[in-house]
């Protein structure tokens, strides 16, 4: 799943939410869905989920398909408070959910090293919070989380599994999709 704004500066503002489900064996989408809607949350660093939430359950709601795993464009466990969008999501929902962030928002690690499947340990007052994860040779890592009912271990195989680049397949395929979208959308009059 992944969100897009027309404009991420203002508010309100209209918004696109997109989920696209993968095969497992062969990363090939099997199902996309996208909705629409105007957010009027103000953005608020580490308050996403009040911003992004609405329209990702409008989005999860209306699906006709359901993936066995969301993977959320954010964070899970490894938030200041405990629970990042990918755990609002998963708790809300009742869905197996792992945040799968480009960037580290919480806690410390050191780089892991720069073969694809390396990681290290994300921390927090020595408590483990995520994962620094490598999903490529020589590419800057992902921060992946417990969102909800998945172990980090499992997040970790997940994500190593699905990704041919620096993000996991189905969250790569969920943003292209929203680029195409928010380009049309804003291009016809």
């Amino acid at each position: 799943m992944d969100i897009t704004f027309e404009k991420i500066d203002q508010n309100p503002t209209r918004a696109w939410a997109s989920l696209v489900v993968v095969d497992l064996k062969t990363l090939k989408p099997v199902y996309a869905h996208v909705v629409e809607d105007i957010i009027d949350f103000p953005y608020i660093p580490t308050f996403l989920a009040f911003r992004e939430l609405p329209l990702l359950l409008k989005l999860y709601e209306s699906a006709k398909v359901k993936p066995d795993v969301y993977f959320i464009d954010g964070q899970g466990i490894a938030h200041p408070r405990g629970c990042g969008i990918a755990s609002h999501f998963g708790v809300q929902t009742g869905e197996v959910s792992v945040g799968v962030a480009k960037s580290r928002l919480f806690g410390y690690a050191k780089e892991p090293p720069p073969k694809r499947g390396s990681y290290t340990f994300l921390r927090h007052k020595g408590n483990i919070v995520g994962a620094v994860v490598r999903t490529k040779d020589n590419t800057s890592p992902v921060y992946v989380s417990v969102g909800n009912r998945i172990s980090l271990k499992s997040a970790i195989d997940l994500v190593l599994k699905t990704s041919r680049y620096r993000v996991p397949e189905p969250t790569r395929l969920a943003h292209n999709l929203l680029q195409k979208v928010r380009r049309e959308k804003l291009s016809s009059p």
